[in-house]
């Protein structure tokens, strides 16, 4: 079982940044893809971005690229992404998730591990 904790959610003006970490449980976090969705406000949940088990191929979704960095470090079993120039329009929870493969893709059905999630909120 893996479990995953989210941090670094919070209130941020916007064109501000904030940067999100996902901590995972296990020794095998490296054999993982991982991935950022979102859900803002009365909408369902959302594809942001995903990284593959070395961090050497990402996708992003295309209302957040150019903005968000997502980046992996296997040594601390942490995940992270970076959000710059916050829009309202990235209000959202933020949840980190899993695949038990070494490939991300944009399809939520498609994790098998999720984080308890994060709350972004961007003020205008």
């Amino acid at each position: 079982q893996v479990q995953l904790v989210e941090s670094g959610g919070g209130l941020v003006q916007a064109g501000g940044s904030l940067r999100l970490s996902c901590a995972a449980s296990g020794r095998t976090f490296s054999s993982y893809a991982m991935a950022w969705f979102r859900q803002p406000p009365g909408k369902e949940r959302e594809f942001v971005v995903t990284i593959n088990w070395s961090g050497a191929n990402t996708l992003y979704s295309d209302s957040v690229k150019g903005r968000f960095t997502v980046s992996r470090d296997n040594a601390k079993n942490t995940v992270y992404v970076q959000m710059n120039n916050l829009k309202p329009e990235d209000t959202a929870v933020y949840y980190c998730a899993g695949r038990f493969s070494r490939y991300g893709t944009r399809e939520e059905s498609d994790y098998d591990f999720w984080g308890q999630g994060t709350q972004v909120t961007v003020s205008s």
